[in-house]
């Protein structure tokens, strides 16, 4: 878990060292305090935070095939993940989400379907897997599920 929060603490940092390297060399506050807020956005947006609750691979897998709505495999810090959650928008909340830096089995699942490369997003949808789909075949996934 700890690994999932070392980008968005990075950026953090440093936009707090650039802050304060601004007002130290006395630049204008007002630049200053435009910095600081871009950089905890991208820690937000980098943080696993902007994904709905990951679920273990297992249990996403019997979820799936309970409701058929797709699992989705992804990382923190993945720029493919973040872009696929954001344009899914809301709907993103009806899939099942595993965090493969939690999950060693949602790894090892990922790495059977992708040669063994851990590549994400990887989407499973009626037990196929899909590497980095659109945010419009996952809808229309969606809309075929119960």
């Amino acid at each position: 878990m700890v690994r999932a929060w070392i980008l968005p603490m990075l950026l953090v940092l440093c936009g707090s060292a650039l802050v304060a390297g601004l007002i130290l060399s006395e630049s204008s506050l007002g630049t200053a305090a435009a910095v600081l807020p871009v950089f905890v956005l991208l820690a937000g947006v980098n943080s696993p935070l902007v994904f709905p609750r990951s679920i273990d691979s297992l249990e996403a897998q019997r979820r799936s095939a309970a409701d058929g709505r797709p699992v989705v495999f992804w990382r923190p810090g993945c720029k493919y993940c973040i872009r696929l959650r954001i344009r899914l928008g809301r709907s993103a909340r009806r899939l099942h989400w595993v965090n493969i830096w939690r999950d060693p089995a949602g790894a090892a699942t990922v790495r059977a379907a992708n040669d063994g490369n851990e590549t994400v997003p990887t989407v499973f949808a009626a037990g196929r897997p899909h590497v980095n789909p659109t945010a419009a075949w996952v809808r229309e996934q969606l809309s075929r599920s119960v």
